[in-house]
């Protein structure tokens, strides 16, 4: 009886400790499933949700905004010219730069926010509790903090430009199910692309377009005439931007123009200013400053990064780069007014400067302007075959070279704003 006793409590024993191992197995696979089942509602490489999750997140917000009677919204963001950032700097960049954008994203929304990766370059937030107002200031923070930071890897960093569309429930009217507000905020995402992007708009912003432009009902030639060319500019802007890209791969070659470009531009605005030119002018001068250098795009890498004096054959290779970036431009009609900028920034003003030996007012202003600025961002610069000259030594160089190398006139106004910028940095 004992033993019998004995082989049954054993029995007991090994059932309890197999239904413990059990129980361990189904609570380990619960765990397993509920973190498959995140995997599956997460976007890989940001971490954040993806579109799978969206749909269902919408329609439980949609529901809990009808039974208790609050608002909610959806906000919409795309980065512009993404494409650009691509073909520029590859796409391992831009995966760094969404991954980098999505962190950003996350530190900026509400606890109760969530962030979702729709698809590409393409974010959604839903915003539960928010009306339209609540949800475009929320966009609008975001988009100037976005705006305002650079974004990339110690390598390269760059600013973003970002398009955002806000729609809201109940305010934008009858909504059907979730999806049909994600439908609304991408109709007002095209039309902040076509106006330029960078921007926040709503359905405010609109006007009552999109409900007729989706019906057909358009029939306005003037407001036809008018989305045409807002469409040609957008795709002018995308070349711009694409070229500007292009431009900045420069420093992967030429660390040395990398960094000085942004106060060149900056000093010719700043003479272009005191002289008094055009808007339209300026702006010349702006862009060509940003692509004065596009041209060495076009030269060998060994020649911009040698360190020894440049050989003859080297140097004439060199001076080849203002020819280079002009006939890079040439093709794009819009930026047919900055060629001869970028071709003769490096004339001289007695006429033994390249490629074509203009003299004096031959010269165009604004290439003037520019290789002043260009001269005095080099001289001050560490370069592979030279260490920087100080302010005061490259100040003293250019006034040397007024009414040779450089127009006095302009020589004056440049020599006016560094005296000013050193003041004021005296001051602080």
């Amino acid at each position: 009886m004992d033993k019998r006793n004995g082989k049954k409590m054993g029995l007991v024993k090994k059932i309890l400790k197999k239904n413990r191992e059990l129980r361990r197995l189904n609570q380990a696979l619960t765990k397993s499933n509920k973190r498959l089942k995140k995997l599956i509602l997460k976007d890989f490489h940001t971490g954040l949700y993806n579109r799978r999750y969206l749909e269902d997140a919408i329609a439980r917000e949609l529901s809990y905004s009808r039974r208790h009677a609050v608002p909610f919204s959806v906000i919409m963001m795309d980065i512009d010219y993404f494409k650009s950032i691509n073909d520029a700097y590859g796409h391992q960049f831009g995966d760094i730069i969404l991954k980098h954008l999505a962190k950003r994203i996350r530190e900026m929304v509400r606890r109760h926010d969530t962030v979702i990766r729709f698809g590409g370059e393409e974010f959604i937030i839903v915003a539960p509790k928010t009306d339209r107002a609540t949800g475009t200031m929320l966009a609008k923070r975001i988009l100037q903090d976005i705006n305002s930071n650079n974004f990339g890897n110690k390598k390269h960093t760059i600013k973003l430009k970002v398009s955002m569309a806000v729609a809201s429930y109940p305010e934008d009217g009858i909504v059907v199910e979730g999806m049909d507000l994600i439908y609304l905020a991408d109709q007002i995402l095209r039309r902040v692309k076509e106006y330029g992007g960078n921007r926040v708009y709503s359905h405010l912003n609109m006007g009552k377009y999109i409900d007729d432009e989706e019906s057909g009902k358009v029939t306005d030639v003037r407001f036809l005439k008018k989305k045409v060319e807002r469409l040609a500019k957008r795709a002018n802007q995308c070349v711009v931007e694409a070229i500007f890209a292009f431009a900045k791969t420069i420093g992967l070659k030429d660390r040395y123009t990398a960094r000085h470009s942004e106060s060149i531009v900056t000093y010719s605005e700043e003479i272009a200013n005191e002289l008094g030119l055009s808007k339209k002018n300026i702006d010349l001068v702006r862009k060509a400053a940003m692509l004065h250098d596009l041209g060495k795009a076009g030269i060998a890498e060994e020649i911009l990064r040698k360190k020894a004096k440049l050989s003859i054959d080297e140097y004439a290779t060199i001076k080849n780069h203002p020819k280079i970036g002009a006939d890079i431009i040439k093709p794009v009609k819009f930026l047919h007014d900055i060629v001869p900028l970028l071709l003769h920034h490096h004339e001289r003003w007695d006429g033994k400067g390249y490629p074509n030996g203009l003299k004096g007012e031959e010269i165009p202003i604004g290439a003037r302007i520019i290789a002043i600025t260009d001269v005095y961002k080099s001289l001050v610069s560490n370069r592979p075959y030279r260490k920087a000259y100080s302010k005061d030594e490259a100040i003293k160089l250019i006034e040397k070279g007024a009414g040779t190398q450089y127009d006095p006139d302009i020589v004056g106004i440049f020599l006016k704003i560094i005296k000013k910028e050193k003041k004021s940095q005296e001051k602080k």
